[in-house]
């Protein structure tokens, strides 16, 4: 097999893996957005890191770490294959290179959820508890329509 055709397939199955995370996540298959300060990746970024982290992973310590793409067109090249296990490595290395992905972009969300509601009125109860229950992304959109408090809260420096 093609050391190209190996490449393009644990590509494709890291790939895969980034979609899975995007199903897997609060925010499905939104596109590339700022909300905020916050740049919010999108499925689209899951693809491609997904594909990145598996295609890194499997030529570093998979298979693809022996394949010599600069050898000379006159020494014979070693017969290529790539297993299903490989396959599936490079699935299950692109949910979680996705996955890593998502948790920084949601982690940024939360710290500016954090830092609008700090300088906003108290909410009632009953919001707190809905906020609990929804993703970092719509706690920052729900938090830009509470007013600010008339006190002037102090700044974070």
């Amino acid at each position: 097999m093609s050391p190209w055709i190996c490449m393009l397939l644990v590509s494709l199955a890291g790939s895969m893996g980034g979609v899975i995370n995007a199903l897997l996540t609060d925010n499905r298959f939104i596109l590339p957005r700022r909300e905020g300060n916050v740049l919010c990746p999108g499925f689209l970024s899951n693809v491609i890191v997904g594909a990145a982290a598996a295609f890194i992973s499997w030529a570093l310590y998979g298979s693809g770490a022996a394949i010599d793409l600069a050898a000379s067109s006159s020494t014979p090249r070693v017969a290529i294959s790539l297993r299903l296990s490989a396959l599936a490595g490079a699935f299950l290395v692109g949910v979680t290179g996705a996955k890593w992905l998502t948790n920084e972009a949601d982690k940024k969300l939360l710290k500016e959820g954090v830092r609008r509601a700090a300088g906003r009125a108290p909410l009632p109860p009953e919001d707190c508890d809905h906020l609990v229950q929804v993703s970092a992304r719509q706690i920052v959109q729900a938090l830009e329509s509470v007013p600010a408090e008339a006190s002037g809260t102090p700044q974070p420096a």
